[in-house]
């Protein structure tokens, strides 16, 4: 996977460097790539999407984001499986965990350690889909923002620095391949 890859900054050259991390339970590899610039180096860190199962990853402000996620999820969809993790951005910087799935929770929490940036929480979730939580999570008052509520492969672009690891966005899925058929628009509209 490593290519040709050399850029000139204002004080010396880009730097790329490519590296293979443990295989995700699916067999691929967690490749992480990334380019330092100066003092902040740029990340893609592929997620682990859970069998059958959806993630969503956005970024809060409280130390009781995992509380206030999980009393939203189970208030809304009592029948979900789920579990929580959030990267804490102060103080311990723990990791904080909470589900009610230990295999999700384990899911979670592997996200939140290969991204590792402040403030960032990842909910890995089964019976239930992402739809049917946003709104309330949405609603959450230390909630920042969601970068992503998906089933697809993700791959998350993180900066780091001297200070820590912030998410600049994601990667959800593919790129179009092309434009939707009047057979394609009437397949969704069946959907």
């Amino acid at each position: 996977m490593v290519d040709d890859f050399s850029l000139r900054a204002a004080d010396g050259e880009v730097k790329r460097d490519d590296c293979l991390s443990p295989k995700l339970a699916h067999g691929a590899p967690r490749v992480v790539r990334s380019i330092i610039v100066r003092a902040m180096e740029l990340k893609t860190i592929r997620l682990e999407i859970p069998t059958d199962g959806n993630i969503i990853v956005g970024q809060s402000h409280f130390i009781k984001t995992v509380e206030d996620l999980y009393e939203a999820i189970v208030n809304t969809v009592p029948q979900m499986k789920f579990g929580i993790a959030f990267c804490e951005a102060s103080g311990a910087c723990l990791i904080r965990v909470d589900g009610n799935d230990p295999e999700l929770e384990a899911n979670a929490t592997e996200n939140a350690q290969a991204v590792g940036a402040g403030h960032a929480f990842f909910i890995a979730m089964r019976q239930g889909y992402p739809i049917n939580v946003l709104n309330r999570i949405r609603e959450i008052p230390e909630m920042c923002t969601i970068f992503c509520a998906t089933a697809n492969p993700v791959e998350v672009i993180v900066a780091e620095t001297e200070q820590g690891r912030g998410i600049l966005g994601v990667i959800d899925g593919a790129s179009p391949k092309g434009i939707e058929s009047q057979n394609d628009r009437e397949w969704r509209q069946g959907f």
